[in-house]
């Protein structure tokens, strides 16, 4: 089994935006990461819950240099 090419607190891109890797998980032979997109400027009305995490698989993401 290849090891992750991603780690925790790295940028990375995927499709949509950019984001930080929380948490890296081997699932049934794939390294799958979850990815919390930064935050944006809280909108007038408040803010209700976390800001957008994904759950990506490592085919999906790019680091960013």
């Amino acid at each position: 089994m290849a090891p992750h090419k991603f780690s925790t607190n790295q940028l990375v891109e995927f499709v949509g935006g950019t984001g930080v890797v929380v948490k890296v998980n081997l699932e049934s032979g794939i390294w799958t990461y979850t990815v919390a997109m930064p935050m944006q400027p809280e909108p007038p009305m408040g803010r209700i819950g976390a800001e957008t995490w994904l759950l990506l698989h490592e085919t999906e993401i790019n680091s960013i240099m």
